[in-house]
């Protein structure tokens, strides 16, 4: 019999970010590579049966593009009807505890993927008595689980100080034949009102404001010229300083990737990532990453692939980090990017990854189809 894995998450707006890419490339990648079949219920505008293996539950909407699922009785009767053998939620929210319930139930395993740090926004916003808040709310949810995901070690020691266990780092990984050097877009510097001498900056993502666009705005201001900062992920298209251009948001991978890939540098200013899928996506295009020390960003990023700004130093420390870069050579920092890329965070190493967590949880010794001269796990 077919093994039934079921992600069920609120993180999957039209504008969301890494956990709606790790989503749809985990279940493209089980369709093909893997003995299991792969349903994935998301939040939607209205009740959609399985369309490719995903289902939209209705949900009202609440903020960014985001659905808020308030049928809870119907919910964990789809999930039921569905006969999973391990059932993952993706948010620390109404979804996770739905899930942890059915999962009860019918006597399955289950995993949870902590992609947010909750105990630190949590401790931004309201201090040491928040932080202590969430984390005994994450360590009351995260009992009912077998497996905890962390994307990153700096979200698993949080969840580990917090008195949660069986936590697993699992990193988040990138499709490297769409996110390829080679789809650079060599019109971009046109399209830009450029020049070709343009040492032309990125940043892709959602702008929200934990990434810290005005300091990526005024690090670009006090670089000047020859520098230009294009900042993908904007409502509309705008240019706030001649130095700086606004474009929409883009769902379309090989868009984002031609865009990426055409630039020199991407400059990321968020301190509390829990991850930074966009940066492992530009490394795959060949460009060399500036980033603050802080967060998960400063386990992807070193000195051979690009430039870690003190995460106290501002946008004078970015601009000083992206001068560094080219005192280098940021050709060859980009190439050492996607080396590391396709060495250890292509979609099949991660979810290879992933495969042998999950078989011991439901008894199997792989969960992949054998391919010719590879073992399978």
């Amino acid at each position: 019999m077919t093994t039934h894995l079921v992600d069920a998450t609120l993180f999957f707006s039209p504008t969301s970010g890494g956990v709606r890419r790790y989503l749809l490339a985990k279940h493209r990648w089980l369709n093909s590579r893997s003995r299991a079949r792969h349903t994935l219920i998301v939040p939607g505008a209205t009740d959609r049966g399985t369309v490719g293996g995903i289902i939209e539950f209705a949900s009202p909407a609440i903020r960014s593009g985001y659905r808020c699922p308030l049928r809870l009785p119907q919910l964990r009767s789809l999930l039921t009807e569905l006969g999973p053998d391990l059932l993952e939620a993706e948010d620390p929210y109404q979804i996770a505890w739905q899930v942890a319930e059915v999962a009860d139930a019918l006597g399955v395993p289950t995993v949870a993927f902590c992609h947010s740090d909750l105990i630190g926004l949590f401790g931004h916003w309201f201090g040491g008595a928040g932080a202590t808040i969430a984390a005994r709310y994450l360590r009351a949810l995260y009992a009912r689980f077998d497996l905890v995901f962390a994307p990153s070690e700096v979200v698993a020691a949080r969840l580990v100080e917090a008195g949660i266990e069986h936590v697993a780092v699992q990193p988040l990984g990138v499709d490297a034949a769409t996110f390829d050097p080679a789809r650079a877009d060599a019109t971009l510097r046109t399209r830009l009102g450029l020049s070709e001498g343009t040492r032309l900056l990125v940043f892709a993502g959602r702008l929200a404001p934990e990434k810290n666009i005005p300091e990526l705005i005024a690090m670009a201001e006090s670089l000047g010229a020859p520098y230009h900062l294009l900042i993908i992920g904007a409502r509309e298209v705008a240019r706030p300083s001649p130095c700086v251009t606004l474009w929409p948001y883009t769902g379309d991978a090989a868009a984002i990737a031609a865009d990426l890939a055409a630039c020199d540098v991407l400059v990321h200013a968020g301190r509390q990532e829990t991850f930074g899928l966009v940066a492992l996506e530009a490394m795959a295009c060949g460009l060399p990453v500036v980033a603050y020390e802080g967060g998960a960003l400063a386990e992807l990023v070193d000195s051979s692939v690009g430039e870690l700004a003190p995460a106290a130093g501002g946008p004078a420390a970015l601009a000083a980090a992206v001068e560094g870069v080219w005192a280098r050579d940021p050709a060859a920092l980009g190439r050492a990017a996607r080396a590391r890329v396709l060495a250890s965070y292509t979609w099949d190493a991660t979810l290879t990854q992933q495969m042998r967590a999950y078989a011991p949880l439901i008894g199997q010794a792989s969960l992949l189809h054998a391919q010719p001269g590879v073992a399978t796990v």
